[in-house]
């Protein structure tokens, strides 16, 4: 399926005006890198409708349109994630992350918190502190993969069982995820549009925008960076108790990063104090646990009427695994996506996509959806819900199709699409934004800083 054509049925599944379709320019085509999937087409596709309804929405507020070009290789490598901090490029994954053989097939855990990792040893019958990856290994040997998952899902752990696509579509998980969208953008409240300071024609589209991120773990960074990429004030909310991945560095460019301690009565009222003020909510907590603490999105429309307050989660919204938790790795292997791409290398090896493409696609999913629910509040007025899912994303991916041969194609050399920036990490290197706005250049004048950097104050 043509990049174009996905642009399209993104486009007009978000609401959003057929005509402005004639401003994005798509160039290149799969395979970009190596993989049996579409994922270049998918990396260049969302990218391409988070700016063009960014650019949309600057056009609402009195802009003219402008052009929107995204390259399929500088898109693919985008997604990637790659950066280095001063000449050192961190590793992606913990030394007990990974697929384990089981009894009767595989499994993939996911070990970059040292809480999921320390968990799933424990499960294993292993000690943390003296485990090694092969002690691991053996053990996962007695165990049936199915039974590891359960155990896994019982103890709040993060672990899937390898599964094939036809394996997938039985469960009663498969069905409930093919039956959703890929994304949805729900009215849930009543509202008069929200007052947005004068667009200058120099100003990139989403500047005056204020967004509140509370997410972590990728997609929902990838989402609140690219709306920092087109002008929004996005402050990063994370909690002084909770870890970050070192991905947090690049994920932050463009960001103020706060504090808060939501588990405190002060914290909550520096995040009300912070909502009653923010155009964009996005959160990619656990099913129900901002709920819980009083910032759901019904009562964030009722603090905040007219907000947009988009929703993350691993695996949609319906069915038993709905309040499972989930990472983009885990993701793939339940799907069926790593055994695809084993069955396509011809060697009967699970094997991932080349980079984590669920996690990046619903990034601009996000990016785009608050985008479209943001026009949306200003042409019609109310409070808005946008909800995503890797999982949805997922089946979205899948139905691209497959590309012949796409196991064979080299990666190509990032080294034209870098950039460096000084950081509070250190010396930043990482790609450059992949979406060319002809008259204001995406950009990330604010420089990524480490968590509680800045107050949390707009």
């Amino acid at each position: 399926m043509e990049a174009t054509r996905i642009l399209k049925d993104i486009w007009l599944l978000a609401g959003l005006p057929e005509a402005a379709l004639a401003h994005a320019r798509l160039t290149g085509a799969d395979p970009v890198l190596p993989s049996s999937f579409a994922v270049g087409a998918a990396a260049q596709a969302t990218i391409a409708a988070a700016a063009l309804a960014a650019c949309e929405l600057g056009h609402a507020r009195g802009a003219p349109r402008q052009q929107v070009a995204v390259d399929m290789q500088h898109a693919a490598l985008d997604c990637t994630g790659w950066f280095s901090i001063d000449g050192r490029v961190p590793a992606l994954w913990d030394a007990f992350s990974g697929l384990y053989r089981a009894s009767d097939g595989w499994v993939r855990i996911h070990a970059n918190f040292a809480h999921h990792r320390d968990g799933a040893l424990r499960l294993l019958g292993l000690d943390p502190a003296t485990a090694q990856r092969a002690d691991a290994e053996a053990a996962m040997r007695s165990w049936k993969a199915l039974d590891f998952e359960d155990a896994a899902a019982a103890r709040g752990l993060v672990a899937t069982a390898l599964r094939t696509f036809d394996e997938w579509d039985a469960t009663t998980q498969g069905r409930a995820l093919a039956a959703q969208p890929l994304f949805s953008i729900e009215r849930i409240g009543d509202a008069a549009p929200l007052a947005l300071p004068a667009l200058a024609a120099e100003a990139r589209p989403l500047e005056g925008v204020r967004v509140l991120d509370l997410t972590r773990i990728l997609a929902g960074p990838v989402g609140g960076r690219a709306l920092a990429a087109y002008g929004a004030d996005v402050m990063l909310v994370n909690s002084p108790h909770l870890p970050n991945i070192e991905a947090i560095a690049d994920t932050s460019r463009g960001k103020l990063s706060a504090h808060v301690d939501l588990r405190s009565d002060a914290g909550r009222d520096v995040l009300a104090r912070l909502l009653a003020d923010a155009h964009v909510f996005i959160q990619g907590y656990r099913p129900g646990g901002l709920a819980a603490l009083g910032f759901g999105p019904e009562a964030a429309a009722r603090s905040r009427p007219g907000v947009v307050y988009v929703s993350l989660t691993a695996y949609g919204t319906q069915g038993p695994w709905a309040g499972r938790r989930g990472f983009d790795s885990l993701v793939q292997t339940a799907m069926g996506f790593n055994h695809a791409e084993g069955e396509a290398a011809g060697d009967g090896k699970p094997r991932p996509l080349p980079m984590q493409i669920l996690d990046e696609a619903t990034g601009y999913l996000i990016a785009m959806g608050a985008a479209a629910a943001m026009g949306r509040q200003q042409r019609e007025g109310g409070s808005w819900h946008v909800q995503v899912s890797l999982g949805q994303t997922g089946h979205w991916l899948r139905g691209l199709g497959r590309v012949a041969h796409g196991l064979r194609a080299a990666v190509p050399d990032r080294t034209p699409f870098l950039e460096t920036s000084a950081s509070g990490f250190g010396a930043l290197c990482g790609l450059r934004h992949s979406a060319q706005l002809s008259r204001t250049p995406a950009a990330w004048p604010r420089p990524s800083m480490p968590p509680g950097s800045h107050p949390p104050v707009w």
